[in-house]
């Protein structure tokens, strides 16, 4: 397959992206690529993020992102390159070393049973016991309370089948299960999709909380409006490469847009500039 030779949007643009912080990132990864039989899903692509940072990782269909994701969760490990977890390197070979390494993802099917509670699908797998090994309800339903709390999440009850709940106490759930499980790296794929308004508001509530705890978190979206209101940096994908960088504060949706779509913003508005001036002279020659 022949290799992208398009240039880096995000080199070029004006305002220069910004570095990252500084400091070692909680999750570095270095010179990753995945192909799968002749095509190339990922080509030498750097990431990282770092403690109490969210980063946007956006791109069109295909670009790369979830391949990036499947390579970070273990599910599909990289041909090449390295993984660096609090400045170590690591291997992850599959979604258990991902997990014992802290690193935990939500996936847009979220993966909770309907027919069980709150607490029930929170310590899924990992039931607590007491020392008759029968299952310790109190201790699990206590962890559980205090989870949610710490992420400000409202339900009816832990005892509420989830089934009942809203799209956004199911992503809450969700998330909350992450945690318990001592997470250091969150990613959530797609979070807002198919949510209402109030809904939405809720899980970027949750998502700055995840924040203010320290964590490391990469959000996956295709919602740029989502993306511009939670984010503090977003990392720009296109056919199967990193892009463009940007900081959330000094960059536009349309420099974003033009990033994914592979067009240079500035050249694109000096064309629309020029065009519209050729239809106004057309326009007064014709009076």
């Amino acid at each position: 397959m022949a290799e992208n030779t398009t240039p880096a949007v995000g080199e070029m643009m004006s305002p220069q992206p910004e570095q990252p912080p500084s400091g070692e990132p909680r999750l570095r990864m270095q010179g990753i690529s995945k192909s799968f039989g002749a095509v190339r899903a990922l080509f030498n692509v750097d990431f990282e993020v770092h403690d109490g940072e969210v980063v946007g990782l956006v791109g069109d269909n295909g670009a790369g992102k979830s391949t990036l994701i499947k390579v970070i969760s273990g599910v599909g490990p990289a041909d090449e390159g390295e993984i660096f977890l609090e400045g170590k390197q690591v291997q992850i070979p599959n979604p258990q070393a991902a997990n014992r390494l802290g690193i935990e993802t939500v996936y847009q099917d979220l993966a909770l049973c309907d027919n069980l509670d709150v607490v029930a699908n929170l310590f899924l797998g990992r039931e607590e016991r007491s020392f008759l090994r029968s299952l310790d309800e109190i201790d699990m339903e206590k962890q559980a309370l205090n989870v949610l709390h710490s992420l400000d999440v409202k339900l009816p009850s832990t005892r509420t089948p989830v089934a009942t709940l809203s799209g956004g106490q199911r992503q809450s759930v969700a998330v909350a299960k992450s945690i318990l499980r001592q997470a250091k790296v969150v990613l959530l794929d797609e979070p807002t999709a198919a949510l209402g308004v109030a809904q939405t508001r809720q899980v970027l509530n949750l998502i700055r909380r995840l924040r203010d705890q320290g964590l490391a978190v990469v959000v996956i979206s295709h919602n740029l409006a989502d993306v511009f209101e939670v984010v503090d940096r977003v990392i720009v994908m296109r056919l199967g490469k990193r892009v463009g960088t940007f900081d959330i504060k000094a960059t536009t949706p349309e420099q974003i847009v033009a990033a994914i779509t592979g067009a240079e913003f500035g050249q694109l508005m000096a064309t629309n500039g020029t065009v519209q001036e050729a239809q106004d002279n057309d326009s007064i020659g014709g009076k």
